[in-house]
């Protein structure tokens, strides 16, 4: 058995695979605060939650968290302060002293967080900074300071040279930054302590783990260049799997190494959240079963929730576009929905034009997932295979990681 932990920003998943995939068990707890303490009481309930019988037979564990989600740890690796959660803005000094061409020069990046915490009285007794994952992984293993290079490519890693950048290894912080290693790669057994607090086999391993939306590509099943996912929420966002790194910071686009392959992606304000807005979720469904897909509406719209967009269009004044308002609300949604589809088809050329593998399959995961119309709609557009993913939760994707290691991540050879 393959046990995979997802820590999010409002509680955590287990999940549980045999060794032909096949899910045993999955189970999810809540936070109350988004605290370490609470994910140490999640992680408890979790693994207690897994029945004897199965939990015996768990060969290998790897966790995924919000990426950028950060601590700052004692030599012991206790945090010396609360955690910094991956959507916190407070760092926006600190990120001015970062190099402009580092994708950490952000006011969300970790290595942005670690200038802030070490701005912190507590700073001075500092040994360790680990992400969320990273953090949880050693309440098994034991040893501190280990991550993986998708958790640390906001952190200033470079996942290219697989190593720091030099001005990094000279930086006073350098002591602090963590060991990487490739996600999946064993980081050891857990230790006997953690064997006896949760009732785990002692031979049991601790594999290096990934952000919690990388977890979900891998839980796609995706694994040819040009093959993507798009998770349809409250936003938009694409994942193309490629043969070459694509990074644009005008248009906020990075690519995260798998294997030999690269993870290209980027986010639309646009999405769900506008349509919820508009009709709210009941009604969203009894519309949907009155459009006529086949049929485009030739309506246009831009249906963003507040001025601003950053992908495919990078226009922080971009205003949202929506009339003109037909008096058919079946007929409205489907015009947005086509737009929300011509979006999408948008990103993922623009992808291509910047380097990327093209496009020939799509998997979507996301409440849209399950919209047939819009399905119909998006094959329309994109003009290529569009289809669900059969797996699409986080948990999912890092048992999947546990299992395989680094062979779940990809190879240029034998690919399409």
């Amino acid at each position: 058995m393959y046990l995979g932990l997802d820590f999010g920003t409002s509680g955590a998943r287990a999940s549980l695979i045999d060794d032909a995939g096949a899910e045993a068990f999955q189970t999810g707890v809540a936070f109350h605060d988004n605290i370490w303490q609470e994910w140490l009481a999640a992680l408890r309930q979790l693994l207690a939650a897994i029945p004897a019988g199965l939990r015996c037979r768990i060969r290998a564990i790897a966790f995924c968290g919000t990426s950028g989600t950060s601590l700052l740890c004692d030599e012991y690796g206790q945090p010396l302060l609360p955690a910094i959660l991956y959507n916190d803005h407070r760092a926006h000094r600190q990120a001015a002293r970062i190099s402009s061409s580092s994708i950490a020069a952000s006011a969300t990046s970790s290595l942005a967080k670690l200038l802030w915490l070490l701005d912190r009285p507590e700073g001075g007794n500092a040994h360790f900074f680990m992400h969320q994952a990273d953090w949880l992984a050693f309440q098994l293993h034991g040893i501190p300071g280990i991550s993986d290079y998708h958790n640390s490519l906001k952190l200033g890693y470079d996942a290219g040279m697989l190593a720091y950048p030099a001005w990094m290894n000279q930086a006073e912080y350098a002591r602090l930054l963590p060991q990487v290693l490739e996600p999946g790669a064993v980081i050891g057994a857990i230790n006997q302590s953690a064997a006896q607090t949760y009732d785990l086999p002692p031979d049991c391993v601790v594999r290096a783990g990934t952000t919690d939306s990388i977890a979900a590509f891998l839980a796609s099943g995706a694994s040819d260049p040009g093959q993507a996912v798009s998770s349809l929420g409250s936003t938009i966002v694409l994942k193309l799997l490629s043969r070459t790194r694509v990074e644009s910071a005008e248009h906020g686009i990075y690519s995260h190494r798998c294997g030999d392959l690269w993870l290209a992606g980027g986010a639309s304000n646009c999405g769900g959240q506008v349509l919820k807005q508009l009709f709210g979720r009941e009604r969203l469904q009894e519309l949907s079963k009155n459009m006529h897909p086949e049929q485009p509406t030739g309506l246009d719209y831009y249906p963003l929730p507040a001025p601003g967009e950053r992908f495919p269009v990078n226009d922080p004044a971009l205003v949202p576009r929506l009339t003109p308002r037909p008096d058919d609300d079946a007929l409205y949604l489907q015009g947005l929905l086509e737009s929300l589809a011509r979006i999408e088809a948008q990103g993922y050329r623009l992808l291509e034009q910047l380097g990327a593998s093209a496009l020939h399959e799509v998997f979507t995961a996301g409440g849209g997932a399950g919209n047939a119309p819009w399905t119909t709609i998006r094959r329309q557009q994109l003009g290529v295979p569009v289809c669900a993913a059969t797996h699409t939760e986080a948990a999912y994707g890092a048992a999947r990681l546990a299992k395989s290691g680094e062979k779940l991540l990809y190879s240029t050879h034998d690919k399409r």
